[in-house]
Order: C-alpha cells, then sequence, then structure tokens
C-alpha cells in the first residue's frame, strides 16, 4: 500500500447537513476586515483560506449561496446558517472556523483594514474566562447539550434533536 503525501483537509457546518473536503495545499490563508465580510459573518471580521476549485469536493449536501457583489457569491449552509465559501473570479475561499481543525490554518494576511473596528486590536486586553468558569458562575450552562455535528465525517446527517 502506497501512502500518499497529498494534504487533506474537511470540514464543515455546524449542523452538519454541509461537509467539504480539500485535496491539496491550502492557499493563502487571510482575514478581511471589509464591511461586506463583516455583514457576512455578522462578526468583526472573516477568517478564510482559498484554495484550487478543482482541489474542493463537497462530500455531503452543497451550500446555498447569496451573490453580495457582482462579482462574489457566498456559500452558507441552509439548514443552519454558518458561512462557509467566499467565491470570487479567481477562485474559491473557504471559512477557516468550518475545517475540522482550524488551528491548522493561520491567517497570514489581513485585507479590507478600513473596514476594520476600531477596539479589534484591544480585545487581547480584555479579561478572559473558560467556560468551566462560566459554567460555576452560570448552572444552566452544565445542562446544555450541543446539537453541533462533531469535527469529522459521519456515515450520516443528524437533525437538531435526533437522538436515534
Amino acid at each position: 500500500m502506497t501512502l500518499s503525501s497529498t494534504p487533506e483537509f474537511s470540514g464543515g457546518c455546524q449542523c452538519g447537513a454541509v461537509r467539504f473536503h480539500v485535496r491539496g495545499a491550502l492557499g493563502k490563508a487571510s482575514i478581511c476586515h471589509c464591511r461586506m465580510c463583516q455583514k457576512a459573518y455578522g462578526n468583526f471580521f472573516a477568517p478564510l483560506v482559498s484554495v484550487e476549485a478543482e482541489s474542493l469536493v463537497w462530500s455531503r449536501g452543497e451550500p446555498a449561496r447569496y451573490r453580495s457583489s457582482n462579482h462574489v457569491e457566498r456559500g452558507f449552509c441552509a439548514a443552519c446558517g454558518t458561512p462557509l465559501t467566499y467565491e470570487a473570479p479567481d477562485g474559491p475561499a473557504l471559512s477557516i472556523g468550518a475545517f475540522d481543525d482550524p488551528s491548522a490554518i493561520a491567517p497570514e494576511i489581513v485585507f479590507g483594514v478600513e473596514g476594520k473596528l476600531p477596539y479589534v486590536d484591544g480585545l487581547n486586553a480584555l479579561p478572559v474566562r473558560t467556560t468551566a468558569d462560566d459554567e460555576a458562575e452560570n448552572p444552566f450552562l452544565q445542562s446544555i447539550r450541543s446539537y453541533q455535528h462533531p469535527d469529522h465525517d459521519t456515515d450520516r446527517w443528524r437533525l437538531e434533536g435526533d437522538d436515534r
């Protein structure tokens, strides 16, 4: 048996209705602070990594798409809303947070800094708490049962509340 040295990556949305695989090297990882990315992600910025279109395979479902400009479509899970893609004429980019191991994809460049919110650079100076700290202070957190899809492929998509 020959082992492949081609890198492989997988990921998907929060509910598991959409899963993807990338076979081959990833492109440049970035963060974009432009207002359009802020709105698309409902966040301070969009963390993205470019991929070659031919290396991307949708292994379960496929994103719904919204045309956010005359040149770009943005893919998202129609079931749970997870932002998944930024699709421009020069190729697709995937949401770093949607990968099963996002820690392996470090941003290399920052775009759209004209839209950067003024407090973003100070976030590291804020007080921090662990989830366990929050659970001790807010007991209801201990009773939360996650319906989030695990960070790996599964044989089937489990709908929220499906205990089978």
